[in-house]
């Protein structure tokens, strides 16, 4: 029996600052035979792990300590199998998790660490076999009882990320909070451009920019809701802002379209209704990354999956078109903004209903123009710039 090997070179990040204690990968490979595909990864240490199913798309899951994945960017789909794409990356401060995208109903036949032995490191070796629909569900949820129960005792997601968000300030001044949200992060990549950039990284870079750009005016107190490469849920986004008493919210996002030719930035707020086909496709797909990443988003409580419109939130959705309105007068005058600037779409972070929250796409990925811009960081800080005038102009209009 013939078996169809290739040494994948896996689509990934790379994670700074890694402790010299952790273990690190030092390849994968994945194996296609007749009857199921080996996912193998190479490691220099024994690690603990666990793994479950996810059905619609259908995924594998597998959850390891903190580890330093020192692999380069590729395509995991070059081998053929049942595997049809993978991510990684931090989970949660103390998880990485990997993601096994499968195109058809695929289940764990076998799940083992490998010691040390003819010149090869750990290996955790992952057999994949086909099954049916009813097979892989009855899986999933066998799987995911077993995963539950052994996170039992763990202490809420938002309580494991408090240390993810980063203020600039000290408890207890009077300086206004802003909340900045970083989109994507960890498992969750976001866009990918044509050059092989990732919108979690440049969500990141940008900011980490505009928080130094307004801490160092002396007048704000900046939360960065995370300042590493870790997964956070949308819902802990906009908790985080919250338990802050932030005064307002900035997610920063870079996408990606099918047309390469359109480029520039734009401002969204909330609505129920968006403002065009391609504002709703946007929302849409922003709002599925709890699902894409391992968590079902409409098991989420009401704050995060369909918060009633109220009075209040009215008022905060004025507040919020305050904001956008000013950004688009300040952003104009530096960098380059689609034609309908300010628009309107259901965003799962814009929905808290106290505080002023606006999307900032900063530009298209898809397009060379934008994303080698905003991978400068001369570009970065014409953007945080732009946005600080914009809020020094919001708290001018709405006494602090």
């Amino acid at each position: 029996m013939q078996m169809i090997c290739c040494v994948l070179v896996l689509q990934g990040i790379f994670l700074s600052g890694a402790m010299a204690d952790t273990a690190k990968v030092l390849g994968a490979r994945l194996g296609v035979y007749p009857d199921y595909t080996r996912f193998v990864i190479d490691l220099d240490r024994e690690v603990d792990f666990t793994h479950f199913l996810l059905p619609d798309p259908y995924r594998i899951i597998i959850d390891m300590p903190e580890i330093d994945w020192t692999a380069p960017p590729g395509n995991v789909t070059a081998g053929g199998g049942l595997i049809s794409g993978l991510r990684y990356g931090l989970f949660k401060p103390g998880t990485f998790r990997v993601v096994l995208d499968v195109g058809q109903p695929s289940v764990v036949s076998k799940i083992f660490l490998l010691p040390p032995g003819d010149g090869k490191s750990y290996r955790l070796v992952i057999d994949l076999v086909p099954t049916g629909r009813d097979a892989f569900m009855t899986a999933s949820r066998d799987s995911m009882q077993a995963y539950s129960a052994r996170s039992r005792n763990d202490t809420s997601s938002t309580e494991q990320s408090a240390d993810v968000a980063v203020s600039s300030g000290r408890p207890g001044n009077n300086k206004p909070v802003i909340a900045i949200d970083a989109g994507h992060g960890g498992v969750d990549p976001g866009a990918i451009g044509a050059d092989g950039v990732y919108e979690k990284n440049l969500t990141l870079a940008a900011a980490r920019e505009l928080a130094k750009t307004l801490t160092d005016t002396g007048r704000y107190q900046v939360l960065l809701t995370r300042d590493k490469d870790v997964f956070l849920r949308l819902q802990q986004r906009v908790e985080i802002a919250r338990k802050a008493n932030a005064d307002l919210f900035l997610s920063l996002h870079a996408d990606s379209i099918g047309d390469s030719k359109h480029r520039g930035a734009s401002v969204y707020t909330l609505s129920e209704n968006a403002s065009d086909k391609e504002a709703a496709a946007l929302a849409s797909k922003e709002n599925k990354a709890d699902v894409i990443a391992g968590i079902d988003l409409s098991v989420e409580n009401s704050l995060v999956q369909s918060i009633l419109i109220d009075l209040a939130q009215r008022e905060t959705m004025n507040l919020s078109a305050t904001l956008a309105s000013n950004m688009v007068t300040e952003l104009g005058q530096d960098i380059q903004l689609q034609r309908r600037t300010h628009r309107f779409a259901g965003f799962a972070v814009l929905k808290a209903p106290d505080i002023p929250s606006v999307l900032f796409e900063m530009g298209y990925l898809s397009n060379q123009t934008d994303a080698k811009l905003l991978q400068t960081p001369a570009h970065r800080k014409k953007i945080a710039k732009a946005v600080l005038r914009a809020i020094d102009q919001y708290f001018k209009q709405h006494e602090f």
